[in-house]
């Protein structure tokens, strides 16, 4: 024991502490951890370092996920919207959409002018140099192959083609009127840059059947002469647009984002023109030119109440294939002037019997010369000693003499005024562009003659239109209806709505225009008209024929109404400088018979019943 405590000290024995160090070391008790030795001093800070290194690593990842989570967030949610928007916007490619342009018919719905589904090649020349040869024998790339490959397609040229596909214009045509079997070659074949659009070609399918009435249109389908540019801004349809997504060639990506502002198509007209009567007046006119060797001429054909059925022109053409009269005017019949002659005289007749100043048998003794108070001679047509006639015989003989002996019984104010409302000087306002006014000089302006010319048809200027309207207002019992064309519009869903009606104006009794209408019908029977006769159909008419002077020449004339008792059809034939002769009566009245034969078959107009009791043109 230990003198200072009073233990005994436990003493271990060098075999006891060996022991110890080979023991088994006992575990720890539950519930506790067990404590590693320290380590041994200066040993290295290997794994201390590592774990550093690894928990740095992972905090930048942390720091990066979350940078790009954040940006995801901020792009996905906050700018996303505006970002597919941006980009859908430069994906998405316009194409117009054009609306069919209205149809032009004549009376009977037959069809004049249509359009048709045509299309149009159109390149992007930018995209066009990207091209490269995938597959093609050539191995041509840019311009050269695109030109190489789509050149047999549309019938080009490959060089000239390839002419216009290099540049750094975006939009160019490079074929027009491409057929539709065509258009989808082109599209098939899935060139860089070249693109398909379809269009609507304009077509007559007529011909030349009132080609100088119809007009055509340009390349743009723009109304460009006759109806077509008279009527363009009722014809053309309003364009639409269609917007899609579209893939790097242009195509449009199926199921893609597309919008659509429908066309709306044009209206169509329908016109009072009868075709095979225009086919017949145009055929009837050629005939005479070339017989007769004149430098042109004009057919009109209307009712009495305004509705023009045929105007024919000698200078006829095919607008599908216009030419160059493009820049022409297209109806003489309408914009040419010229003396009327002694068709006018009907103006005159008529003027004097509604003034009482004379009757249709009243006498007088014509010779054939007439000195003016100014000491000018007016003469007739043909030497002659005194005659004597009628009022009847002078107008059914159309002597200018026994003509002036009436009208001088006019006041020269009385004259200007039955010109002017029978429609000289004035337009008649048909729907033809580049009609003329013609020529009516107010009396302070007629100087010589003139004062006495203007009753036999001198010293005015008319168009054949104009003075086929003066034997119109006739056979309508004294009332001029403005002549027209239009009959009524169809609207794009098919409903028809008739023109409104053309207001008359009474320019003389019906009284009078019943007298002058049987006077006419004696210069048929027993004056120069003859030629003008139509089996089964009573005829009242005028001839005429007038110097002219720019060019130098004559104009023949026939203007005449039938059936007389019952009147329907107008037909005015109009010749310019005949050679073989200048008389209305021998080259204008036998067309007029022919033309208005046909008229009034076509019409279905009965003949004639009883027969005319006419005034007496002589007298004893």
């Amino acid at each position: 024991m230990s003198e200072r405590t009073g233990t005994v000290p436990r003493r271990r024995t060098a075999a006891a502490a060996e022991r110890s160090r080979v023991a088994p070391r006992r575990p720890a008790p539950a519930g506790t951890r067990p404590v590693r030795p320290p380590a041994a001093p200066g040993a290295p800070r290997t794994v201390v370092a590592s774990r550093a290194r690894m928990t740095a690593v992972l905090v930048v990842l942390c720091l990066v996920l979350v940078t790009f989570a954040g940006r995801l967030v901020y792009v996905q949610v906050v700018t996303g919207p505006e970002v597919a928007a941006i980009a859908r916007e430069k994906r998405m490619a316009t194409a117009q959409v054009l609306g069919a342009r209205g149809e032009i018919t004549d009376a009977g719905g037959v069809v004049l002018a249509t359009s048709v589904e045509r299309y149009r090649v159109v390149v992007n020349q930018k995209q066009v140099a990207t091209y490269r040869a995938r597959g093609s024998s050539d191995g041509l790339d840019g311009a050269a192959g695109v030109a190489s490959r789509l050149a047999p397609v549309l019938g080009l040229n490959p060089a000239e083609l390839g002419g216009d596909l290099v540049g750094d214009r975006g939009y160019v045509v490079v074929a027009r009127d491409v057929l539709p079997d065509v258009a989808r070659a082109v599209r098939a074949m899935r060139l860089d840059g070249v693109g398909v659009e379809k269009v609507a070609d304009r077509v007559y399918p007529k011909g030349t059947v009132a080609g100088n009435i119809v007009g055509f249109v340009n390349s743009e389908g723009e109304g460009l002469q006759g109806l077509e540019f008279a009527l363009d801004e009722h014809l053309r349809g309003t364009a639409g647009q269609e917007r899609f997504e579209s893939g790097r060639r242009g195509q449009p990506i199926p199921g893609g984002v597309s919008e659509a502002n429908p066309a709306q198509d044009g209206r169509s007209v329908r016109l009072t023109l009868d075709s095979d009567l225009q086919w017949k007046a145009e055929e009837q006119l050629r005939a005479k030119v070339a017989e007769t060797g004149a430098d042109g001429g004009t057919i009109v054909v209307m009712r009495p109440t305004g509705e023009v059925l045929a105007l024919a022109d000698s200078t006829a053409f095919d607008p599908n294939a216009p030419g160059d009269r493009a820049t022409e005017g297209l109806s003489p019949s309408v914009a040419d002037i010229f003396e009327p002659g002694s068709t006018s005289k009907v103006v005159t007749m008529a003027a004097a019997l509604e003034n009482g100043l004379v009757g249709p048998t009243d006498r007088f003794e014509v010779a054939d010369r007439w000195r003016t108070p100014q000491g000018e001679t007016i003469k007739d047509s043909h030497d002659h000693g005194v005659e004597k006639l009628t009022a009847t015989g002078i107008f059914a003989e159309s002597s200018n003499v026994g003509t002036v002996l009436i009208g001088e019984r006019l006041s020269k104010d009385q004259r200007y005024q039955y010109l002017s409302a029978f429609g000289f000087g004035s337009r008649t306002g048909i729907e033809v562009p580049g009609e003329s006014r013609g020529l009516l000089r107010t009396p302070d302006d007629w100087h010589g003659r003139d004062e006495y010319a203007v009753l036999f048809g001198q010293a005015v200027g008319v168009n054949a239109l104009q003075v086929a309207s003066v034997f119109a207002t006739i056979a309508n019992d004294g009332v001029r209806v403005p002549p027209h064309l239009i009959a009524g519009w169809t609207s794009p869903d098919g409903v028809f709505e008739p023109a409104a009606p053309r207001e008359g104006t009474q320019v003389v009794s019906q009284q009078t225009a019943a007298t002058v209408l049987s006077m006419m019908e004696s210069a048929v029977d027993d004056g120069t008209g003859g030629n003008a006769a139509i089996p089964g159909y009573r005829v009242a008419g005028k001839t005429g024929t007038a110097q002219r002077f720019n060019p130098s020449g004559y104009t023949a004339s026939f203007i005449g109404v039938a059936p007389a008792d019952d009147p329907q059809v107008v037909t005015a034939v109009v010749l310019h400088n005949p050679r073989s002769s200048i008389y209305g009566g021998t080259v204008a009245a036998p067309v007029f018979s022919a033309v208005t034969g046909y008229a009034l078959q076509q019409l279905g107009v009965a003949p004639s019943g009883a027969p005319a009791t006419l005034f007496p043109t002589t007298w004893e």
